[in-house]
């Protein structure tokens, strides 16, 4: 047997590759993941409403199996998993997911909890009036329709789409290369939008989002963004809404409260966000805070129980709204199929515009559609006003005549179509009464022919048209309605509130303990730092200070940056705590060298082991990320040792050369950051110590079994940058005041 080699083609790989990846993307795209601007549908959505309206599951009729429906879905026009099918199916259902749901479900469709749905052999559905309004005209050619995969039926490319459903549902999805999430907005409010535009089509965005406002989510909530951002948002297509829930403060009796959580963000799961809170409650990360429950039934409620009747509730909110998903971002990203099946980001006027153009083109099409009826049943009437006029002789032809219908188009000049109604007539149409019904069903289909060829030939009549649909719609399901009352309300906030760590920690003294090994843990209560603390093998004390547990914990490296660690993030507790990096992202050839609380008005001298300084004031240590604050500005080679609260005006500095030089303190520059100026100076040695003193109570260092005090500063005192003079009698051997 001979290969057929004529088959055989040598293409290059990476081409290849290239063309086949391409198309598999586009077909992602545009037949999986994106909505149509038009519908706002995916064909997932569209072949399950459609497949529905061909079972005649209308709102007035009664409920079908969801098996059923997702079998003729799958068999007849998507080629796909049931499980998908029947998952879009249920979201449609879900009023906590679309805002305007197109499938009425009876059974169990899930649950704002995250629940699923029950088997789709169990659930049963029928279509709402919203997605009737959706495929209305759909009878009466208003668009293209296509091939099935298989070819035996047919499909619409596009929904009629009578209401703006792009906007109103919104849509998300993931395809290739590209994304798309549209939050979901009132009806009524798009509507509006949708009359401006046709009033004013060269308006810009700022008018058309005033009468959108924003989102509607189905779950409520509040909008807590300016009008600003929410305006560029709309016209880029692209940004985020913050959402928050809404909450209100039941009183109870004796004073106390507690706070209700009545509505949450869109997509968040009830069940997760009360687990999340109940964990924080369990880490004492909200101390004031002792309690969560869910109460709902219906209605969203979710109970929060304070500590004591003293917590500000405004403030405990703002801390959970940072702390869990009681507030989220929406990320918009207006990504769609455009009217001409072009996949972009589009702004809110683009996207109300390709709305219009898709409704002018049904409109135009649904009239010559009737247009076309029209004139043939006019034929036809025009035919029978014939006959009844020659009725004797129409009798007798068709008595006598071998082909009647040819010699009736002959004698009355007939169309073949009239000639074949008069033959179908039936003899109890012949009376009298007939006639004249037949006339003036002729007057009356001859006076809407008029109306309708005037409306195509006029532009202005077409936009009138479309406007009275648009009002018809907004009054279906205007804000009076329970379906269509606006449920997200709005609350610009001008700035962050900072809640106090104190609102938040429950304040109590603490010990907390760096060791040589760094690792750092905090134990109850001020301790005696004397005390012999417990560390593993081979590791020792560094630091041990008392602190608060709502005190922000300081640390300065040998790399000239500061760290900050809140003291109630610390382990606490039994062992030997955790490593020091897991907290802050010290170098690994890094060492801590100093290690306080902080307080708002002390500044700090900070030096490195080269003799070079400078004053930070306390507003330039604080690290807001774990990456730390970068401050002094090091050579090779060398290191920060120092960071000495500013607690007096003089300064002593000893070097290894035993020399000692003290001078003013005002000579130091203060700054934010750098490498500073020479302290003392040094050939080729290095700084050993530095003490700061007020000036009246003299310098002290260790003398024997005693402290030393010199008063007599004389001999030592001088410049910034000098030699200095010898150390006094009985100075310490390791050139340190006090180690």
């Amino acid at each position: 047997m001979t290969e057929p080699t004529e088959k055989v083609k040598d293409v290059q790989l990476a081409e290849e590759l290239s063309k086949r990846y391409l198309s598999y993307a586009m077909s992602t795209i545009v037949s999986r993941s994106l909505p149509d601007v038009r519908d706002g549908l995916k064909p997932v959505h569209r072949r399950l409403l459609y497949a529905m309206r061909q079972l005649h599951l209308d709102p007035k009729s009664g409920y079908k199996k969801c098996a059923r429906v997702v079998g003729d879905v799958i068999g007849k026009y998507h080629p796909h998993g049931d499980s998908a099918v029947y998952q879009a199916m249920v979201r449609l259902a879900q009023d906590f997911s679309v805002r305007y749901p197109m499938v009425d479900g009876q059974g169990n469709f899930g649950n704002i909890d995250g629940d699923g749905a029950a088997a789709m052999r169990y659930t049963e559905a029928k279509l709402t009036e919203y997605a009737m309004a959706m495929m209305e005209g759909l009878n009466e050619n208003a668009v293209d329709f296509r091939e099935t995969y298989d070819g035996e039926e047919h499909e619409p490319v596009v929904m009629p789409g009578m209401v703006p459903n792009l906007l109103c549902n919104g849509s998300s999805g993931i395809a290739v290369g590209m994304a798309t999430n549209i939050p979901p907005h009132n009806l009524s409010e798009v509507c509006d939008a949708l009359l401006y535009l046709i009033e004013k089509p060269d308006c810009d965005e700022d008018p058309l989002v005033k009468k959108i406002k924003g989102p509607d989510f189905p779950t409520g909530g509040t909008i807590v963004d300016s009008y600003s951002s929410i305006l560029a948002t709309y016209k880029q297509g692209k940004g985020s809404f913050r959402i928050r829930a809404k909450w209100q403060k039941e009183e109870l009796s004796h004073g106390l409260y507690q706070i209700i959580i009545t509505e949450i963000p869109y997509q968040v799961q009830k069940s997760k966000l009360i687990e999340k809170i109940a964990i924080l409650i369990n880490e004492k990360k909200v101390p004031l805070l002792t309690d969560v429950r869910d109460e709902s039934a219906q209605d969203v409620r979710i109970v929060l129980e304070p500590k004591n009747r003293t917590v500000d509730a405004a403030l405990l909110m703002e801390h959970l709204y940072k702390q869990t998903e009681l507030e989220v971002k929406f990320n918009m990203n207006m990504n769609v199929l455009d009217s001409d099946g072009v996949p972009r980001v589009m702004s809110i006027k683009e996207v109300l515009a390709d709305f219009l153009k898709h409704r002018i083109n049904v409109l135009q099409r649904r009239v010559q559609y009737r247009l076309d009826k029209i004139n043939n049943r006019l034929e036809i009437l025009a035919g029978y006003l014939i006959a009844y006029l020659n009725l004797d002789e129409i009798i007798r032809i068709i008595r006598v005549e071998d082909e009647p219908k040819a010699k009736m188009m002959k004698k009355f000049k007939l169309t073949e179509n009239q000639a074949e109604a008069i033959l179908n007539m039936k003899l109890r149409s012949l009376r009298k009464l007939e006639e004249v019904e037949i006339k003036k069903e002729f007057d009356d289909l001859s006076a809407e022919k008029a109306e309708l060829e005037a409306l195509l030939a006029d532009e202005g009549k077409r936009w009138e048209a479309i406007s009275l649909e648009i009002k018809l719609i907004k009054d279906k399901f205007s804000k009076k309605t329970a379906l269509g009352k606006r449920r997200t309300d709005f609350a610009e906030i001008s700035e962050e509130i900072e809640v106090p760590l104190e609102v938040l920690v429950e304040k109590e003294p603490i010990t907390v303990i760096l060791s040589e090994k760094g690792w750092i843990r905090y134990i109850k209560g001020h301790a005696n730092l004397e005390e012999e603390f417990k560390f593993k093998d081979d590791d020792s004390l560094s630091f041990a200070i008392h602190a608060q547990s709502t005190d922000k914990i300081v640390m300065f490296d040998t790399s000239g940056k500061f760290f900050t660690v809140s003291a109630h993030e610390i382990p606490s507790g039994r062992g030997f705590g955790q490593p020091l990096r897991l907290m802050v992202d010290l170098g690994n050839t890094d060492e801590v060298v100093s290690m306080f609380t902080y307080e708002p008005d002390i500044s700090y001298l900070v030096a490195s082991d080269a003799g070079k300084g400078f004053v930070v004031e306390n507003s330039h240590i604080l690290a807001q990320t774990r990456n730390g604050r970068k401050i002094m500005n090091l050579e090779d080679k060398e290191k920060a040792v120092y960071c000495i609260p500013v607690t007096g005006n003089m300064v002593a500095v000893v070097g290894n050369n035993r020399k000692l030089l003290v001078f003013n303190i005002e000579e130091i520059p203060t700054m934010a950051r750098g490498r500073g100026v020479a302290l003392q100076k040094y050939k080729d040695g290095h700084i050993s110590d530095i003490q700061i003193f007020k000036e009246e109570e003299g310098f002290s260092f260790n003398r024997g079994n005693g402290i030393g005090t010199e008063f007599d500063l004389i001999t030592w005192l001088g410049h910034r940058a000098g030699s200095g003079k010898m150390v006094p009698n009985g100075f310490p051997k390791s050139n340190k005041f006090f180690k």
